[in-house]
């Protein structure tokens, strides 16, 4: 089977004491619409960048960080519907920090060669990503913790990760080893910090870099990543190539030691009756998904015993962020600095451990592994509001250059996200309502322990694109994988995805939102056809691709009658051609911008029941 190699493995800190001995978006402001961010002193505003691994949302991390609930939740905005687009380290944080799809970055997986630290390097994004832009805006840019997955301690310097004044990176095969970990200080040779926690590494060092931005002219930019709470995975490898070989593919046990993640000593007492939450999905009885995952057998008392604490070592694990997130805080206010800084705290995905027979990890399409958490605080952000509009991760590259005063990308394929009370508001129906995800090649069991003596802990054949779309009445996930298999899920109805509606064994209703069935079907996929390859622009108003004449902006829109036969007879569908670990084209069907059609106007104005080819349109 295949190795995830350092690539798997995703950390904390000790005390201080202890270490010692512009955008398609309208822009922010103070509860009003603004041209420019608001701002203390007309100085422009400092950030930073909180980055977790693998944090959940839906079994209620954010009720167990007390000091991110006072600092960040009280303070700031949770964007409730806020989207990983690739549920895995690697790609997620790539699109993170480049404002683009995985499908657009091409690095789509953790190691070579599809993915990892050299396929970020190779695919030419060294020199083109979120510090080198904020640099050209005359910010000084610091980073510290986890960077990318199969950075290491021998590649580390083959390039040096540009676009930063200061760096303290975690490296592979250590990475994710909470209590042997080695950071790698700006052109130094790394450091081992063996028997010391790794987030209170990351914290010191986190406030170290804090004094130092402070020290410096101008605005700064601070990102700070810990591993926690990430699986802990001791590795002996690096992450190499590991080819594409489907059938030849090494065990991975072979190479890693995965368990749960290891808190901090004065933490791990905690939470000890806590348990994963209950919900519809939590194991349930009768299969559920497509693919692979509806082959899940129920997991047994012993797993599920097992899965509770990991899952209480995964909330003792974050005390250490919730400290160094209000040690942060803390640091800014005594500097001087707190109210022109804005503060972004999210995580690279989401997580599950026994939603749908799984046991823990990620890389599904299900709402644990895609929705996160995202907090926002600063100037003019509104401050104890939930907001409900949906915004992805290839939006926050957007939304940190429009802070900045810099102007919108046309490679962006997101939007800013809207900070003040005003701008949330202002934006509701006017803003995207879809989420496009993807994912190639595998998935992984994390837990450490298999309990059952036919399950594999590496699964391939889990690539698929998706579609998430939430608006006035409707609120879908609407997904084809490469088997062709289908999945849709009506979450106003199903909010835990138990009742997959094209499945073969599935009584389907007869209408969707006041038509039939099979409408909505088709209209859900040729979106997804659109999406599941777009770039700039068309990736944020997908329906202007299918109808450039300007008449569709929504799904409800897209329902109308006279566009049956477009999407039902004369659009392409979507289907993959074979399974591949990678983004290879010549795998994944039919393309919109070589086959799609698109909904032409008749001469006189009225609407001809004839497409054109998107390459014809454009």
């Amino acid at each position: 089977m295949r190795f995830l190699g350092a690539a798997l493995a995703a950390g904390l800190q000790l005390p201080t004491a202890a270490l010692a001995s512009h955008g398609s978006q309208k822009p922010l402001g103070d509860d009003r619409l603004d041209s420019t961010p608001a701002t203390k002193g007309g100085k422009q505003p400092n950030i930073v960048f909180i980055l977790t691994d693998d944090q959940d949302l839906h079994m209620n991390s954010l009720d167990y960080v007390p000091l991110i609930k006072k600092h960040l939740l009280d303070e700031g905005t949770l964007y409730k519907r806020h989207y990983c687009t690739t549920a895995i380290c690697c790609p997620a944080r790539v699109s993170l920090l480049t404002g683009q799809q995985a499908h657009n970055t091409n690095v789509t997986d953790v190691n070579p060669p599809h993915g990892g630290y050299p396929k970020f390097i190779s695919q030419g994004l060294n020199n083109n990503y979120l510090p080198i832009w904020l640099q050209e805006a005359g910010y000084n840019t610091y980073y510290t913790g986890k960077l990318f997955n199969a950075h290491t301690v021998e590649n580390y310097n083959s390039p040096y990760p540009a676009g930063w004044n200061g760096s303290d990176f975690l490296l592979d095969p250590y990475t994710y080893n909470y209590l042997n970990s080695s950071f790698q200080r700006n052109q130094d040779p790394p450091k081992s910090y063996e028997g010391f926690h790794s987030v209170d590494v990351l914290a010191e060092k986190s406030l170290g870099f804090v004094d130092e931005a402070v020290r410096a002219d101008g605005p700064f930019f601070l990102g700070i990543a810990p591993v926690a709470p990430h699986s802990n995975v001791e590795s002996n490898t690096l992450g190499d190539d590991m080819g594409d070989d489907w059938g030849n593919l090494p065990d991975i046990e072979e190479f890693a030691k995965f368990g749960p993640p290891v808190p901090a000593k004065r933490h791990e007492h905690l939470f000890k009756d806590v348990k994963i939450p209950r919900t519809p999905n939590f194991n349930p009885d009768k299969p559920t998904g497509a693919n692979w995952v509806r082959l899940r057998k129920k997991l047994n008392q012993e797993n599920i015993n097992y899965n509770d604490h990991f899952y209480r070592q995964r909330l003792r694990t974050l005390q250490s962020v919730d400290e160094l997130v209000a040690s942060v805080v803390e640091r800014l206010e005594e500097h001087g600095v707190l109210d022109n800084t804005y503060i972004f705290y999210t995580t690279d995905n989401g997580y599950h451990i026994s939603q749908h027979r799984l046991n823990p990890g990620k890389e599904c399409g299900f709402e644990e592994d895609i929705n996160i958490p995202l907090i926002i605080r600063g100037p003019g952000v509104a401050k104890g509001v939930v907001s409900e509009i949906v915004t992805t991760h290839v939006d926050l590259a957007p939304t940190i250059l429009n802070i900045a005063g810099l102007p919108h990308r046309a490679d962006f394929d997101g939007e800013a996200i809207p900070l003040s009370r005003n701008d949330i508001e202002d934006t509701v129906k006017t803003r995207h309502e879809h989420v496009t995800v993807e994912f190639w090649g595998f998935a992984v069991s994390e837990g450490g322990k298999l309990f059952d003596e036919d399950e594999e802990r590496l699964t391939l054949n889990n690539t698929y694109k998706g579609l998430r779309i939430i608006g006035r009445g409707y609120n879908f996930y609407y997904a084809v994988w490469c088997n062709n298999e289908h999945e849709l899920y009506d979450l106003s109805t199903d909010p835990y995805q138990i009742n997959n509606l094209l499945h073969p064994t599935t009584t389907k209703p007869k209408t969707l939102l006041g038509v039939e069935f099979h409408k909505v079907i088709a209209r859900l996929d040729s979106l997804l056809f659109v999406l599941k390859s777009c770039k700039g622009r068309t990736c944020v108003r997908p329906w202007e691709a299918l109808h450039p004449q300007g008449n569709v902006a929504n799904l409800h829109d897209a329902l109308g009658k006279r566009f049956d036969v477009f999407y039902e007879q004369q659009q392409k569908k979507v289907r993959f051609d074979r399974c591949e670990l990678g983004y290879i084209v010549d795998a994944e069907g039919p393309q919109f911008e070589r086959d799609g059609v698109v909904y032409r106007a008749g001469a006189e104005g009225g609407y001809k029941r004839g497409g054109i080819s998107w390459s014809e349109w454009t």
